[in-house]
């Protein structure tokens, strides 16, 4: 894909079963061969519907369609093509009543940083962060950072502004590595269509880069982590000076599931010396999300007895500066999903 590089995805991490959603009985040779394609694609439907929870959905629905269908595989096409077949058509059945998840700097114009947050959002509009074990057990470090791009909070916000035929059409071809004419047998088209769609979507992703600035290349990982400890160390510390050092002149800060979002350095401090003063003294742990450093943030509990959970901050950087914090506030269900711990004792 021009302007982004973009691989193959996997995962180690242990599928979570959506409710409602058992095992179907019986699992043997087949069921093995299926459970081989679970973890990929869970990356796959995430980069479709921009939602972890969505995605595991997705993919258990997926499994259950194949299973009750696989005496019927009569291999005309590769086991990995007609399972795709079938996530896809589930991705696009989500899809098909016109929700779109957004960031909020896609819904609305910046915010002072004094401005208060406003009521929270229903959580299905947003972008979810994921965990780096869903989409990426590469050992390469350039496959890892090429499977980070893939990703990225914008490019996932971005593929969100695809019709959701040339979203799968684009991330058949250029994530999951399929040829034009699988794809087509997939979509049961023709490769001259596979193509079209392809660069129409390439050209309305191009299109929304230019709009949006995105323009980032990240450091090379060892940077990356330097920069991310000491962006821990200022924030923990409240320590304003270093992190106007951190941030890039336009960097960006949003707190899904509120609306409000700021640009710029002067209004990020407002903000955090203002209506978010309480998050001095915090605690951050460690974590990845998205292809980028992440951390648990957690306040100081009003007893004085520990820290409680408050946001989810997902880092991006463009060489040595911060470009974009998103604290994502739904700790309930995203603290376990990345395991973190449900507090921190003093």
């Amino acid at each position: 894909m021009e302007g982004l590089e973009v691989a193959a995805v996997g995962s180690g991490r242990a599928p979570r079963r959506a409710p409602g959603h058992e095992a179907e009985p019986g699992a043997g040779a087949g069921a093995a061969r299926l459970e081989s394609h679970r973890a990929e694609l869970v990356g796959y439907c995430y980069r479709m519907l921009g939602s972890v929870f969505e995605a595991e959905d997705a993919v258990q629905e997926t499994m259950v369609r194949a299973w009750r269908g696989l005496d019927r595989f009569e291999e005309r096409s590769s086991l990995r093509s007609w399972v795709y077949r079938i996530a896809t058509n589930v991705c696009l059945d989500t899809l098909a009543a016109g929700k779109r998840r957004a960031r909020p700097m896609d819904l609305s114009g910046p915010t002072r940083g004094a401005a208060s947050p406003g009521a929270p959002l229903d959580a299905g509009l947003w972008i979810e962060p994921c965990p780096a074990g869903l989409v990426n057990t590469a050992d390469d470090p350039a496959e890892a950072a090429e499977t980070g791009e893939s990703v990225r909070l914008a490019f996932i916000a971005a593929l969100q502004h695809l019709p959701p035929k040339q979203r799968a059409i684009l991330l058949l071809r250029e994530v999951m590595c399929f040829s034009a004419r699988e794809v087509a047998d997939l979509h049961g088209c023709t490769v001259a269509s596979v193509n079209s769609a392809l660069q129409r979507a390439r050209a309305t992703l191009a299109a929304r880069r230019e709009t949006t600035g995105d323009t980032a290349v990240r450091p090379p990982g060892t940077v990356q982590q330097a920069l991310a400890e000491r962006y821990a160390a200022a924030f923990s510390g409240f320590d304003m000076d270093e992190l106007s050092m951190l941030l890039h002149v336009d960097a960006t800060l949003s707190l899904p599931p509120h609306a409000l979002w700021m640009r710029g350095v002067s209004d990020i401090q407002a903000w955090l010396t203002g209506p978010a003063a309480g998050c001095r003294g915090s605690r951050l742990v460690p974590t990845f999300a998205n292809g980028s450093p992440a951390f648990g943030q957690y306040r100081p509990d009003a007893d004085g007895t520990g820290f409680v959970p408050w946001a989810l901050q997902v880092i991006d950087f463009s060489g040595d500066r911060i470009t974009n914090i998103s604290a994502f506030r739904d700790t309930e269900r995203l603290f376990p999903l990345f395991d973190l711990p449900a507090r921190i004792d003093a």
